[in-house]
């Protein structure tokens, strides 16, 4: 891997890790455990579209493991972990069907693979089938979520698509 692409990818996870950061200190609009706004993944739904699987599986394992560490929760690591492989295994295979125009689409669906990952991981843990009635919280709130993070994905490639072609345009003008 080359130094541009080690240095786009660490500031990609620094990037996530302060806006996972500064959520943490936002109230809970609900208060359903585990229910919150996710606006970390707009630069997961972000780089699932400008990277390859390898490296955006690096940027959110080490924003998984880091944001643990941070918030100084333990025992949400495993869910945590779990949404995240199954939202980034989605989003990785929608890409190839999915647009970059509608990229907020595969956002809504990995949100909803993300919550079908915890969900998954506290009937492991817990051994009860009972945290399945929380389920359709989940997906509601999670949908409202996905839909807000893709929106914001999309803003931001639309914008750096227009400043890259600026920038382009610029050069052919001043050369």
């Amino acid at each position: 891997m080359k130094i541009r692409k080690i240095t786009e990818l660490s500031l990609l996870t620094g990037l996530a890790l302060i806006i996972f950061i500064v959520e943490l200190r936002f109230p809970d609009i609900l208060h359903i455990p585990g229910v919150k706004l996710g606006l970390s993944n707009v630069i997961t739904v972000y780089a699932v579209y400008k990277y390859n699987a390898c490296e955006v599986f690096l940027i959110v394992l080490a924003r998984v493991l880091l944001g643990t560490m941070f918030a100084s929760n333990f025992s949400a690591l495993i869910y945590s972990f779990s949404g995240a492989v199954c939202c980034l295994a989605g989003m990785l295979l929608l890409k190839r069907i999915i647009p970059v125009r509608w990229l907020w689409l595969c956002s809504i669906i990995g949100a909803v693979l993300h919550n079908t990952g915890q969900i998954a991981a506290a009937i492991a843990v817990m051994r009860s089938f009972a945290v399945i009635s929380y389920y359709p919280f989940l997906i509601v709130c999670g949908c409202i979520a996905g839909a807000f993070t893709g929106i914001c994905a999309q803003l931001v490639i639309n914008r750096i698509g227009k400043t890259r072609r600026s920038t382009k345009e610029k050069r052919l003008f001043y050369d």
